[in-house]
């Protein structure tokens, strides 16, 4: 009885989830961005698009991976919330682009809305070749 109790609460949770566009731990960020060929080993970072912010989200915190080499720092940033879900080209201060030696690699944005006091709100990833 109690299996069928927990398998019965898990599946409710889960449901309850998806139906509010949340992952069990908390609201999952819609990032997007595309880079450009003058992105490739440059310092600007490209223009990224945020949607779902929660309330009360301050700032954010933005990393890029290079999800073939993810020993590799690429950086990122913390920027303000100003409201438009729009991280404007160039904002990230601590950034390297992609750069892959040869080939293609896939890099990927994480982002995390901040609080007031840094606690993270909600997280949201992108991906992309490169």
């Amino acid at each position: 009885m109690k299996k069928v109790l927990l398998v019965a609460f898990v599946l409710l949770l889960a449901a309850s989830c998806k139906q509010a566009n949340m992952e069990p731990g908390g609201p999952e960020l819609s990032v997007s961005f595309r880079f450009e060929k003058g992105h490739r080993c440059a310092s600007v970072s490209p223009e990224l698009r945020i949607a779902n912010v929660p309330p009360g989200t301050k700032s954010f915190d933005i990393r890029l991976k290079d999800r073939d080499v993810p020993t590799w720092n690429h950086g990122g940033g913390k920027v303000p919330n100003d409201g438009s879900g729009v991280i404007g080209e160039g904002a990230l201060s601590s950034y390297n682009g992609p750069c892959p030696p040869s080939g293609s690699h896939v890099y990927e944005f994480t982002v995390q809305a901040l609080d007031a006091g840094g606690a993270v709100l909600a997280t949201g990833r992108a991906k992309q070749s490169f």
